[in-house]
């Protein structure tokens, strides 16, 4: 037997340090030598839970499946571990100590025949590793990490398409995140607003978001499917604090009835989510009129911000999280052409990419207008992702790249990090892929001149809220 003892003391209350360890998924974030984390068992975490790691050997990999022997909220975690090669027990334990919380952390190797017999040699490689993997958990919880800048060396890139396309793959995703600092941010207690839950990165990110502890409310259009997605995160998460609306987001009248339940309703708002999205290869007009692009990309999360704006404000250091797409980058904002007006050679992915590009421009006044309101404002686009809406809309593009995309919970990372990162925070008016700023502009001609941004704010006013908060920056925008 091999026993490894390290002892590591955080700047964070007992409860928030246990709830990021016990979630043996976290590993992956701390211990160098985890390579992938996954939760085998649903629900919340208790005796009898399983996950599976696998760990960097000095030649390839091995799978260790733990399960949570004894379970002391949030005092002791006890993790039994089986692999081909050795047994191990974890034993972590946490202890309110002046100024945070104090972890033991001991592991007992059990090794087979074949390799016990070098159990000796292994200790102080075993020791070594014990260290590093602590100190990566100290680091992690001590959550000390400066906002993301963009990268000049990723500038040069931009200019070149291949190479910045290449980046929307799972290839870009796969690149990006071995620069990633962890997330051990406490998000129990944080209310968070998404809208389109019920499929791809909304449903990714809810799934996430519920697993770290956010309380949720979704959004959702189908009655049906919304009860099912609230079932299904109770189900593997454990998490019962999640609450369901129903809205067809591209109906403005809808768009303010929500508004009204959640005004009345007066809970905070820490983090809004602006994800329902459709790409209609068929131009089509809502029961009110507006083109459905426009209506449900641009006027509906434009018309919902800005009434949520006082639960944003109530909460204190609020984030909007504006979900865009990489396909913005082919148009150039345009106020005349932003709403087809005929079908004739009518394009859904234009449509798209024009509405997306306006909601960056909004996200950009946002950003600057709301400065001293504590409220941050980003967008994020996920790269390409194999969602139902690809699927569907876009079958030929997700026939010639279904190889190279990203899962859903991929593309929908950089979501969860705006959400949840303490670093994120500190972010505002910034475009993000795979959690670093990206260039809002990646084709030349592409850069609206102020006139159009101009325009396009004074055009959007038409479509805010009745009773809106005054905005004195917007009016200065005008008057400039």
């Amino acid at each position: 037997m091999t026993i490894l003892r390290e002892v590591i003391t955080v700047k964070r209350p007992v409860d928030e340090a246990f709830a990021y360890v016990a979630d043996f998924t976290t590993t992956t974030e701390w211990d160098a030598t985890a390579l992938k984390a996954v939760k085998v068992t649903p629900g919340a975490i208790a005796v009898g839970t399983r996950f599976l790691v696998t760990c960097a050997m000095p030649v390839g990999s091995i799978d260790i499946e733990y399960t949570v022997a004894e379970l002391e909220i949030p005092n002791r975690i006890v993790l039994s571990g089986k692999s081909k090669l050795f047994a191990i027990e974890d034993t972590i334990t946490f202890a309110t100590v002046s100024g945070g919380t104090k972890i033991n952390y001991q592991a007992e190797f059990k090794f087979g025949p074949l390799v016990g017999s070098l159990s000796g040699m292994m200790q102080s490689g075993l020791d070594k590793m014990g260290r590093e993997s602590l100190a990566g958990l100290k680091k992690a919880l001590n959550n000390r990490f400066p906002a993301p800048k963009y990268d000049g060396a990723a500038n040069v890139a931009d200019r070149l398409i291949i190479p910045k396309l290449a980046r929307f793959t799972r290839h870009g995703y796969t690149r990006g995140r071995k620069h990633w600092n962890p997330m051990s941010a406490d998000l129990r207690g944080k209310h968070m607003l998404i809208t389109g839950a019920s499929t791809g990165l909304g449903h990714a990110s809810a799934l996430e978001l519920a697993r770290r502890g956010a309380e949720l409310t979704l959004v959702m259009r189908n009655p049906t499917k919304a009860k099912a997605v609230q079932a299904e995160i109770l189900r593997e998460t454990g998490n019962e604090n999640v609450a369901i609306e129903i809205a067809d987001l591209s109906l403005l009248a809808h768009v303010d009835a929500l508004a009204e339940r959640l005004l009345s309703a007066g809970r905070p708002i820490d983090v809004l989510v602006n994800n329902a999205g459709a790409l209609y290869n068929e131009r089509r007009e809502t029961s009110e009129g507006l083109e459905a692009s426009f209506a449900l990309l641009l006027a509906s999360p434009y018309r919902l911000t800005l009434a949520l704006k006082p639960l944003l404000q109530a909460a204190g250091r609020a984030r909007v999280i504006n979900v865009v797409s990489g396909g913005m980058y082919s148009q150039k904002l345009s106020v005349k052409n932003l709403v087809s007006d005929t079908s004739d050679g009518y394009s859904g992915s234009v449509a798209y990419a024009k509405a997306k590009r306006a909601l960056m421009v909004v996200t950009r006044h946002w950003a600057s207008a709301w400065r001293g309101d504590g409220i941050a404002v980003n967008a994020m686009h996920p790269g390409w992702a194999d969602t139902p809406g690809v699927q569907t809309s876009l079958p030929l593009f997700h026939a010639i790249t279904r190889f190279a995309l990203r899962s859903p919970a991929e593309g929908a990372d950089t979501i969860v990090w705006m959400a949840a990162a303490t670093e994120a925070s500190k972010l505002s008016g910034q475009l993000l892929l795979d959690r670093e700023p990206q260039t809002l502009y990646l084709l030349r001609g592409t850069q609206e001149a102020p006139a159009e941004r101009k325009k396009l704010l004074q055009f959007m006013e038409d479509f805010a809220p009745v009773d809106a908060p005054n905005d004195a920056a917007q009016k200065q925008a005008h008057a400039g």
